[in-house]
């Protein structure tokens, strides 16, 4: 299990948000944390510290009037860990490779995939086309609806069709080279894990999984190393120190890697 350290950009400040908060009217959501540090002091604290595959995540919808700062705040941070840093947030065909010129090891893709509640096919292709499928990440983020978790979109403010389970993650992995999950209704609470969840993603170990949501204590990265089977890698943000909460991140990443 890893620790893959996350730079969230919401109105050209790096912050910590309740997730399932985020709404593009007005720019709102609901902080537990604004950093007075910008997103380079956090790509450079990570690449110092050797740890890669953490990511950037541009929370302003591209017409929002705080999308220009959020952006030259994630092309910042690529500059300082060229390789070393995913970005997602509005990526399409057109602007991924700008990304990846810009030090970005993989681009992160939601919404321009799963559009009108379904999964375009033909649109993930041409994602491959233009990135590679080595460079592509899938965010499949989810929110549980009934007995199920249902695939989110648009930050995570629209409900799709598609359910997460082990079955769609074996269609998808032909296309990417990781996914990111976030567990929606816990993320940014930090009051505890989706454990069900967890143990789902944990059952599949086809290609690297990271896990985002409700982290709040090294019991909670223990069980998610126990139910995860060890396969799961993990964020922590409202609950790590470098964002205002009580767990140390080099303690983090001693349990995560084993340092």
């Amino acid at each position: 299990m890893e620790f893959r350290p996350c730079i969230d950009i919401h109105n050209g400040r790096v912050k910590q948000i309740v997730g399932g908060s985020l709404k593009d009217k007005n720019n709102q959501a609901q902080e537990n944390f604004v950093s007075e540090q910008d997103a380079v002091f956090y790509a450079e604290l990570y690449r110092d510290e050797g740890i890669k595959g953490g990511h950037i995540i541009l929370l302003n919808a591209v017409d929002s009037e705080y999308y220009k700062a959020t952006r030259e705040q994630a092309f910042a941070a690529l500059k300082a860990y060229p390789g070393g840093l995913q970005v997602g947030g509005g990526i399409t065909p057109d602007n991924a490779e700008e990304y990846l010129q810009a030090g970005a090891s993989h681009v992160i893709v939601t919404s321009y995939v799963f559009q009108d509640g379904r999964i375009h096919y033909e649109r993930l292709k041409r994602l491959v086309e233009v990135v590679g499928k080595e460079h592509l990440v899938l965010d499949v983020s989810c929110r549980k609806y009934g007995e199920h978790y249902m695939v989110v979109t648009d930050r995570w403010q629209k409900v799709t069709e598609e359910r997460l389970d082990v079955e769609l993650l074996e269609r998808l992995s032909a296309f990417c080279d990781e996914f990111l999950i976030h567990a929606v209704d816990v993320e940014g609470k930090a009051e505890g894990i989706e454990r069900e969840l967890v143990q789902l993603l944990g059952s599949w170990d086809k290609c690297p999984i990271t896990y985002a949501g409700g982290v709040h204590s090294m019991e909670d990265l223990k069980a998610i190393k126990e139910l995860g089977r060890n396969r799961l890698n993990v964020t922590v943000g409202s609950a790590l120190d470098l964002f205002g909460g009580n767990m140390k991140w080099k303690e983090v990443l001693s349990l995560c890697d084993g340092r």
